[in-house]
């Protein structure tokens, strides 16, 4: 029960309501920021909500130690559990969190295409991934067919697999290149307005520049539309 009021007090539900239902099942999604703005606290809000939903998640980090993951982990979960008074977050927490597999490559010799055979053999092995999270995508080492299949993966699995790639430009056809782009369902980009960080909708669907208030938590990071 606790795990289901955490699932529906996710920062994750403002985002959807935003975003037209959000990232569906089988279906890519982008984040793109220039480096430093919050991209991967949105993507760990993204990989927690699919724990929280009961599901198996996994975790690609290019440029983060799994320790360091590990940490975006804990404290995203501590702002979210905060919502709601639990007796036993720590229990709930670790629960939880088993259903996570977290995976470190280097993408100089370590291609998405290879993370795709990675995920294939967690599946052989017994591991029914519902959620994934690719961290800091270099996409000038990407090429199409990487892409492909990565989208042939989440569709085959029903998959929900989010990216995030350092991009400066709050432009939708800057966020990843011109043959890589169609692939994404949903393009999101991180801007600093001031003090604020605004998440904004780029492409929902055949939908772009999409109007929203979804921006980050100054405190927290979590994303909220208040």
């Amino acid at each position: 029960m606790a795990k289901q009021e955490l699932y529906e007090r996710s920062p994750i539900r403002a985002f959807d309501e935003a975003a037209n239902g959000g990232l569906k099942a089988g279906e890519l999604g982008l984040v793109t920021a220039k480096k430093g703005l919050g991209k991967t606290s949105v993507l760990v809000q993204f990989g927690m909500d699919t724990l929280l939903n009961g599901k198996q998640l996994v975790h690609v980090s290019f440029d983060q130690h799994s320790q360091n993951v590990i940490s975006w982990y804990d404290g995203i979960y501590t702002e979210i559990s905060k919502k709601k008074s639990i007796a036993n977050a720590a229990e709930v927490k670790e629960q939880i969190l088993k259903g996570r597999t977290i995976l470190n490559f280097n993408q100089d010799n370590f291609n998405l295409e290879k993370v795709v055979n990675t995920l294939n053999a967690l599946k052989a092995g017994g591991i029914a991934v519902a959620g994934v999270v690719i961290d800091n995508v270099d996409f000038s080492k990407v090429k199409e067919s990487d892409i492909q299949a990565v989208a042939s993966y989440a569709k085959a699995t029903k998959a929900k697999v989010w990216m995030s790639s350092t991009v400066a430009s709050d432009k939708l056809d800057d966020s990843a290149p011109k043959a890589i782009l169609p692939y994404f369902n949903i393009v999101a980009h991180l801007t600093s307005k001031g003090t604020t960080t605004l998440l904004q909708l780029l492409k929902v669907g055949k939908n772009k520049d999409i109007p929203s208030e979804l921006k980050l938590d100054s405190k927290t990071l979590l994303i909220t539309n208040k």
